[in-house]
């Protein structure tokens, strides 16, 4: 167990979170780079891996959760409809369209998905659903939260929320291959019984008591039973600090997005949503007062507030819903950093645990050595007091022989010892001849009461903390390659997420730009049009008065 004394995860292959995580992902030679954690002394790992097999492993990870870069609307939600089949009331399923079939499934069903598969893969980045919606979002949209299943932006809004999280997670290699999700887009299949058969009923409710590689391994889950829970806000006493800069990258990040960017976008939607309802009144009045003037109402404004309309629809395709969605991504990753954060402090807690065992068990042998030996000395003293204090009844040490066969004597220390075997006995008498019947018996029945068998218990014990302690030796041994495969996946998981947003937030910002543009340039054009027209309107001036001749 010396090789657990030392980091089991600190792998200098890895590249540091605010160099990867932060700024840029790492080259292909970093990714080259040996664990020198665990490339030395051993030429076999615990679990019989040589480095070079762990290396091409880790390497492999790393390539299984690279996106595959399909099509964003490969997977797509054609149409969302109002049924009551199988209940009592009426719900909104969306019927999803992938490789020339169609599913349906309403949105509780979406969210049993992310659930398992953010429990079967805990160490990758589960894309998030569009949350419920709340009181604030029906106030801003303008709707009646009791006809919420009735309004048409609502719904078009969380179909394509919903199939953006079908297509990310199509493009993770791990998520997108996983038996649990591709049942999910089959056809003729119930999705109450996908969530009532393996591997979904497989997963235990508390994931730190299985394995992050396979949370349904049965043989990995009785080791992983073994392991104590970390109680929460546990800290660490040798934390890793790549993932240290991770989780403070992520709460920087976090803040900046919900608490400025986002709150301005919403004021920005909620006056520009406004602006347009105020805009569309006043080309209806505008139309109007033309038709009582007897024009033909083309005047330009109603024009205009149209572009205006279409404008705010693409602002919240192109950028609002993708903001609030990074937002919740940076939830997500605070829970995937706490997750790994809590697997440290276990392995923590468990070998401080393992190392308190082993030293119970010293304790106990230590006290059934003694023991044993009292038990002989008091031995030897019953049999002195037997036979009245005579050495002839004691039993002689190995090897030395008798007086009568020509022995030698015995030696000082050996008369030192029938010395105090003789005051014993002559003590252990008296004490029974003064008055110790009464104290005798309370002594023999209280030690009865407490331990009708102290020697058996004794025993037990040491046999129960043997039993525990190779217990949690092999449970640590299975929680270090563990936590190996964690930190590697997650730092992994955590660079393919970091290329995914410099992506998406540069494509959101170059929307953003365009969209403003050309709207821009389509309302100039109408209200260019709409001058055109009032230009041309022929005035009528009065002529001037004719002069009279007296």
């Amino acid at each position: 167990m010396d090789d657990l004394e030392s980091n089991p995860f600190s792998e200098e292959s890895l590249q540091s979170p605010s160099q990867s995580f932060v700024h840029s992902p790492p080259t292909a030679h970093e990714h080259d780079a040996p664990n020198s954690a665990y490339q030395v002394e051993e030429p076999q790992s615990e679990f019989g891996d040589s480095p070079r097999v762990q290396q091409q492993q880790q390497q492999q990870r790393r390539a299984s959760v690279e996106t595959v870069a399909p099509p964003k609307d490969y997977i797509q939600i054609v149409d969302a409809l109002k049924t009551s089949e199988g209940a009592s009331a009426s719900y909104i399923v969306y019927c999803i369209r992938f490789e020339g079939a169609e599913a349906r499934r309403r949105y509780s069903d979406f969210y049993s998905l992310r659930q398992a598969l953010a429990s079967l893969h805990p160490c990758y980045i589960v894309p998030p659903l569009p949350p419920k919606n709340s009181l604030s979002s029906y106030a801003i949209a303008g709707t009646n939260p009791s006809k919420a299943k009735e309004d048409a932006a609502l719904i078009s809004r969380r179909r394509r929320t919903l199939q953006v999280f079908l297509n990310r997670c199509y493009a993770h290699k791990v998520l997108g291959s996983d038996r649990t999700f591709r049942r999910f887009l089959e056809p003729n299949l119930p999705w109450s019984e996908v969530l009532h058969t393996p591997p979904v009923t497989l997963i235990p409710k508390n994931l730190l008591k299985a394995p992050s590689t396979d949370p349904t391994n049965a043989d990995l889950l009785t080791l992983f039973n073994s392991l104590p829970i970390p109680p929460a806000g546990a800290g660490l006493q040798n934390p890793d600090q790549r993932f240290l800069d991770s989780e403070a990258f992520t709460a920087k990040f976090s803040s900046h997005l919900s608490g400025s960017m986002e709150k301005v976008n919403r004021r920005l939607m909620k006056r520009w949503t406004e602006a347009a309802a105020d805009w569309g009144e006043m080309g209806g009045g505008m139309n109007g007062f033309a038709l009582r003037m007897g024009e033909d109402g083309s005047g330009g404004l109603e024009e205009a507030t149209e572009k205006v309309g279409m404008a705010l629809a693409a602002w919240e395709r192109e950028f609002t819903e993708p903001l609030a969605e990074y937002t919740q991504f940076s939830a997500i990753i605070k829970t995937l950093l706490k997750y790994r954060h809590q697997k440290h402090v276990q392995y923590e807690i468990t070998r401080e645990l393992l190392e308190s065992k082993r030293g119970t068990l010293e304790e106990l042998e230590r006290s059934e050595t003694e023991a044993r030996r009292l038990e002989k000395a008091l031995e030897r003293v019953r049999i002195m007091g037997d036979d009245g204090g005579t050495e002839r009844a004691l039993p002689r040490p190995e090897g030395e022989g008798s007086e009568g066969s020509g022995g030698e004597a015995t030696t000082q220390g050996q008369q030192r010892e029938q010395q105090s075997l003789s005051a014993l006995s002559a003590s252990t008498s008296s004490g029974r001849r003064s008055g110790g019947g009464f104290l005798g018996a309370l002594t023999h029945t209280f030690q009865g009461m407490v331990d009708a068998d102290p020697e058996s218990s004794r025993r037990s014990s040491i046999g129960k903390t043997r039993e525990s302690i190779h217990e949690l030796d092999d449970a640590l041994k299975a929680l270090t390659s563990d936590l190996q495969f964690a930190s590697r996946t997650i730092q992994s998981d955590l660079d393919r997420f970091q290329r995914q947003k410099v992506n998406d937030i540069k494509e959101m910002c170059v929307d953003f730009a365009k969209f403003h543009r050309d709207w821009s340039s389509k309302n100039l054009a109408m209200w260019e049009e709409a001058k055109a027209a009032i230009d041309a309107i022929e005035a009528d001036t009065p002529e001037p008065p004719t002069e009279t001749v007296a």
